[in-house]
């Protein structure tokens, strides 16, 4: 077994991208990785990498893709989850940039994301849950759905801390739904530590982004000793490492988890063993992988 990238961000895409996903497949390869998941936040990213692992796979590497329902696929579009389903999606990301709490966060950007290309519509910013904080129909549909396909991971997306915390508690005690990464709570979500150790508690995986944490990154965001924290009140059985890294500019994804390990061991006293397990055995259980 070797690392696995739930979170990498290659082109092609309207986004300017660091690589695209062959040139992470190279890389990918080269430093021994078992998996990774292309993510795109306006296109699904299934055919992407199959038709990377079908010409270029040597077995020792996978790659997979997912569907992030935003505007450009339909928004909270129960069609489009199945259709990716149907191509082998691994996991649904609830709205990224098509989020109203991404667009509060990224405010004075006309468009989703500072760096979308060639795109002129304006999101119609999604929030979903109603006046009285229940999650929408649409979004209980998706639970629904997902609680019959129990490979396929959720992912909790760009949302707020109050969408997040109810769609958290429904998918899992509603729906049964056991495969949950929670998307950089640290970042953007507005989610306390509390919140984290609680969803944690609930069986979800947290997500720690390399991009966050490593100094020289232009989008590091946190402090290494609030992953600390996090890792130590939501235990290493709940922790996931991954890169977030592809935007233009900002260095390879495979490089960025690098340091990053490298961060987490002098910074946080981590073992060899405890980066297996939150960078190999934990996101291999979100991919049903064998061990």
């Amino acid at each position: 077994m070797g690392l696995i990238d739930l979170h990498v961000h290659a082109g092609p895409s309207v986004m300017p991208r660091e690589l695209d996903g062959v040139d992470m497949y190279k890389e990918a390869v080269a430093a021994g990785y078992s998996a990774y998941i292309i993510k795109d936040h306006y296109f699904p990213t299934m055919m992407s990498a199959e038709n990377i692992s079908r010409n270029m796979g040597n077995g020792k590497c996978r790659v997979f893709g997912g569907l992030a329902l935003n505007n450009s696929v339909g928004g909270l579009n129960l069609k489009a989850v199945d259709a990716a389903c149907a191509l082998g999606a691994k996991i649904i990301w609830m709205p990224t940039v098509s989020a109203l709490r991404h667009k509060i966060m990224h405010s004075g950007h006309g468009l989703a994301f500072p760096g979308s290309k060639g795109m002129s519509v304006e999101e119609k910013p999604i929030m979903y849950l109603d006046d009285n904080g229940e999650l929408h129909q649409d979004v209980k549909g998706i639970l629904a759905y997902l609680a019959n396909k129990p490979d396929v991971i959720l992912g909790t997306g760009h949302g707020s801390r109050d969408e997040i915390d109810k769609l958290i508690r429904e998918a899992v005690n509603t729906y049964g739904i056991r495969r949950i990464l929670v998307n950089h709570p640290h970042y953007m979500i507005g989610a306390s530590m509390d919140d984290i150790e609680s969803w944690a508690k609930l069986g979800c995986y947290i997500e720690l982004n390399a991009v966050a944490f490593v100094e020289g990154s232009h989008f590091k965001s946190n402090d290494i000793s609030e992953a600390k924290e996090m890792i130590c009140r939501c235990g290493l059985d709940r922790i996931v490492i991954d890169s977030d890294y592809g935007q233009k500019n900002n260095g390879s994804p495979v490089a960025g988890v690098a340091k990053f390990i490298e961060l987490l061991q002098s910074a946080c006293g981590l073992t060899n063993d405890d980066i297996r397990r939150i960078g190999e055995t934990n996101p291999a259980w979100l991919l049903g992988l064998e061990l």
